[in-house]
């Protein structure tokens, strides 16, 4: 049986009409005679989506009794016993009722699709399992109900469903999304132009991705390498040269011309010896191009052209932005160039941009790694033109009738020898040098045809030209040595400068510095390995893994390095890639250099020449202080709490020397005024010196309270006893500390359950609404609300105060805090702070926002009874229609 195909309308937030959308694609194919059935839609009483529901079928529901109450949820086995060719199922990230067939929704679709019935389906972005995070740190709400990515990512077609962040809250104003009575908290909550610009940008990329996949694989499963231009990318080829800064801006700005652009910066490293490249210039233009907003890849290669061609056909990308010679012109000897060979072979479909800058034509100097360390067609050449060269010259020699002469013979053979000695070294020139010899001997000494001298004096000059041409060859050599030293030298010079700069900046993280080996040595994995003691296994303190570079056959997010975390199949920076053998002892890896007795930087890759252990054994030695100075850094954090706990503790007298001292003169005047004989108290006298003495135990019994409270935080010792409760069993209870009819209380009946400690959410709730009504004008009462937010109540005390400024808003949750010229009286500023410790000790959370019309709103957060969800689903954080 074929499986059904899933088609999923995507949105960036509830109300931008995903369940509109579905519906209408619903009646569209009920037009044309499809089978089709509703198997769950919630309309949320919205009048628009109810009337999209007429005309078209609905499976019954099927009822389950949860906790003494009645949900309704798919019935999966009535739907498959329809069998129908296509099934409306909402909200895909919708996690069933206890007692259901399946946990989650998504599975229910799954079985549909298993028995080859089409759905049609919705979700919300915020609900990918991979965007959790991001749609935390953008909301501030983190969702309890996720579908998988790879759930998504399979449907057969993925719809986006836009709408501006202006348009949507429009939308909200009128209704047509949320009850009156939610409108205002959910635009001041969830619904703020900000969160929904950030959220509708995530909906787009994520969609712009997964198409960009659809592509991807369509081009393998056809093999097309050419590029097909969708949008820009544009590749920027770096030589780890100076110039690559100008060509980075360059390529950015080429980019900003084109919405969707991409840049991505390559540099393509031999696999032999040291980088070629300066370490500390790379460090600057990978920084760079990420703060424009580009990626950096570093992709391992023998043949440069070859491999930047191949990164830019494996990304799909449409131009190649590269940089002039920086070659003088005697230099192009040696070949074309970079440049010249990626223009020639890049074919029709890859546009090449060459940029000109400041180092055009300088020379390219001492090369920084790789010296004069002669590369296979370097040897090459040398040999041919040791041995073969004189061969053809004595061929060209001897069709001429009157030759030279044998003086200009052999000033002709010693310049192939000198020839040999610069491309392939001393061997080929003492080659050149044999055969030169023999072949003068042979053919142009006489008597010719034979090895035999006869005129002493051309025996001497052939003696000559054999120890002239050794010389020279030996020179040659030798000084080709000596520049590749130097070049060495150099290298390990820039690379220990750039070492001991980053110890003296503090700014090179294990990860960072580990991946920095990895680029410098041309290795597949990187990883420090530590243990307690010499019988202790191995354990790894930090990896760095190079993964493949991509190719047309390949996803290119295989070698993203630097790219957006919120994107699937980008590698965090210093992970070890998929494939990638991360060493996790010292033997198992290729190159192992000890630091100390208890440290080892372990090498995957390729045998290190020796001279490559030196700087090497640098970047272990500082890959143990980076180590050690991330634990002082966390024993730094202790000792700043510890510090902190001191400035409490030192403003703890500083309250109890004062402000515990006012209630107790107050009570102690009460008292001697009380027992004093000299004078006769009427009844209304004494009645009032005692009721000075009640107010005055009440705020010294709550300031020692708070004070034992902020204690019990700072130490840790705070231990809730979670367990499931209403809240209007505990709110009422806060209130009995604050004046008669100064609080406005609304609570619904239908709130959920939530899961917290009845004590701490009491003296929380008691600390805010004393905070509020102290603050709030006559007349003026302070409102409680709570409305429920998905899988989370909120609990929102409002006041009519003077406000507080967003610069202040978090300061007033700090300990010993009082915003503004509050009397001493008042209070220990301990009130918020304490609020927000218990909150946060169950797992809640307390900030606060302006009320609309003036005031300040505190919004106690805290999640609700596992599976008691509220019985009017009106969240923006889990609606998903």
């Amino acid at each position: 049986m074929a499986r059904g195909k899933l088609r999923i309308y995507l949105g960036a937030a509830p109300g931008v009409g995903k369940t509109y959308a579905m519906l209408s694609e619903g009646h569209r194919r009920a037009e044309r005679g499809t089978d089709l059935v509703v198997g769950f839609v919630e309309d949320h009483g919205r009048p628009r989506t109810e009337v999209m529901l007429h005309g078209l079928e609905a499976v019954p529901r099927r009822e389950l009794t949860y906790r003494d109450a009645t949900f309704t949820e798919m019935d999966v086995d009535a739907v498959l016993a329809r069998r129908p060719a296509v099934a409306l199922v909402d909200e895909l990230a919708h996690t069933n009722v206890p007692g259901s067939r399946n946990a989650k929704r998504w599975q229910d679709v799954e079985e549909l699709l298993q028995a080859g019935i089409d759905v049609i389906s919705a979700v919300n972005i915020q609900h990918l399992e991979s965007l959790g995070d991001v749609v935390e740190s953008i909301t501030g709400v983190r969702q309890r109900e996720t579908v998988p990515d790879e759930v998504v990512r399979r449907a057969d077609q993925i719809e986006l469903v836009d709408m501006s962040p202006q348009a949507l809250r429009r939308r909200m104003a009128h209704g047509n999304i949320y009850a009156p009575d939610k409108v205002n908290a959910a635009l001041s909550n969830y619904f703020r132009p900000g969160n929904l610009t950030a959220l509708r940008e995530l909906a787009l990329l994520w969609t712009a991705d997964r198409v960009d996949e659809y592509l991807q694989q369509y081009r393998s499963e056809h093999r097309i390498r050419s590029t097909w231009q969708a949008r820009e990318r544009i590749v920027v080829g770096l030589t780890g040269g100076p110039e690559g800064r100008t060509l980075i801006r360059r390529a950015s700005r080429m980019a900003a011309k084109g919405s969707g652009s991409e840049v991505l910066a390559v540099y393509i490293a031999r696999s032999d010896g040291l980088t070629s490249a300066s370490p500390k210039e790379l460090a600057v233009q990978r920084t760079l191009v990420e703060d424009l907003g580009g990626t950096f890849h570093h992709v391992i290669g023998e043949d440069v052209p070859s491999a930047l061609l191949e990164f830019a056909r494996g990304v799909n990308a449409t131009q190649i932005v590269l940089g002039s010679s920086r070659r003088k012109t005697w230099q192009y000897v040696f070949g074309p160039g970079v440049g010249a060979t990626v223009a020639r072979e890049s074919g029709p479909d890859l546009d090449v941009h060459i940029v000109t800058h400041s180092e055009v034509a300088k020379g390219r100097g001492l090369p920084l790694a790789r010296g004069a360390r002669l590369g296979r067609s370097r040897i090459l050449a040398g040999w041919l033109t040791g041995v073969g060269g004189p061969a053809l010259l004595t061929l060209l020699l001897t069709a001429l009738h009157d030759g030279p002469g044998l003086a200009n013979d052999v000033l002709l053979f010693l310049f192939l020898t000198v020839l040999a000695a610069l491309l392939g070294g001393l061997l080929p020139a003492l080659a050149s040098a044999a055969v030169g010899s023999m072949l003068l001997n042979f053919y142009f000494t006489p008597p010719r045809h034979t090895l035999t001298v006869q005129d002493p004096k051309n025996l001497v000059a052939i003696v000559i030209f054999f120890a002239v041409a050794v010389a020279v060859a030996s020179v040659v050599d030798l000084a080709a040595r000596r520049t590749h030293q130097a070049a060495r030298l150099r290298a390990e010079s820039e690379i220990l400068s750039y070492l001991a700069g980053s110890v003296l900046r503090g700014e090179t993280s294990l990860e960072a510095l580990l991946e920095r080996v990895r680029e410098t040595f041309g290795m597949e994995s990187v990883a420090l390995l530590e243990r307690e003691s010499d019988t202790a296994p191995w354990t790894c303190a930090g990896s760095a893994a190079t993964p493949a570079a991509p190719t047309a056959d390949d996803e290119p997010a295989a070698t993203r390095e630097g790219a957006d975390p919120s994107r699937e199949g980008a590698p965090a920076p210093g992970a070890a890639a998929p494939g990638a053998r991360v060493p996790l002892r010292p033997e198992d890896a290729d190159v192992d250099m000890p630091v100390g007795d208890h440290l080892a930087l372990a090498l995957n890759g390729r045998v290190l020449p020796a001279e490559d252990r030196r700087v090497l054994a640098a970047f272990a030695a500082q890959a143990a202080v980076v180590l050690d100075r991330q634990r002082l850094m966390g024993e730094a954090e202790q000792a700043r709490e510890l510090a902190e706990g001191n400035r409490i503790r030192t403003a703890l007298l500083a309250a109890v020397s004062h402000d515990l001292r006012t209630p107790l003169a107050g009570i102690k005047a009460a008292v001697t005024s009380l027992r004093s004989d000299d004078v006769a108290w009427s009844d209304e006298d004494e009645a009032e010196l005692l009721a000075g003495i009640e107010d005055g135990a009440d705020r010294l019994d709550h300031l020692v309270g708070n004070l034992l409270d902020m204690s019990r935080l700072q130490t840790g010792t705070v231990t809730p006893l979670i367990r499931e409760i209403d809240l209007d069993e505990v709110v009422p209870m806060a209130l009995g500390g604050v004046p008669e009819g100064s609080v406005t209380l609304d609570i619904p009946e239908e709130l959920p359950m939530v899961a917290v400690d009845p004590g701490l959410l009491e003296r929380s709730v008691a600390n805010i609404v004393e905070n509020a009504v102290k603050y709030s004008p006559p007349g003026q009462p302070v409102l409680v609300a709570a409305s429920a937010l998905g899988n989370r109540v909120e609990v929102r005390v409002a006041d009519r105060g003077p406000g507080v400024p967003d610069s202040a808003k978090d300061r007033i949750f700090e300990p010993f805090q009082r915003y503004g010229d509050v009397p001493r009286g008042a209070g220990v500023g301990l009130g918020l702070a304490v609020a927000r410790g218990f909150a946060e000790a169950m797992g809640g959370t307390l900030t606060a926002e302006d009320t609309p019309g003036g005031g300040m709103t505190m919004v106690l957060t805290l999640s609700t009874a596992a599976g008691r969800p509220p019985a009017v689903p009106d969240l923006p954080a889990q609606v998903t229609s």
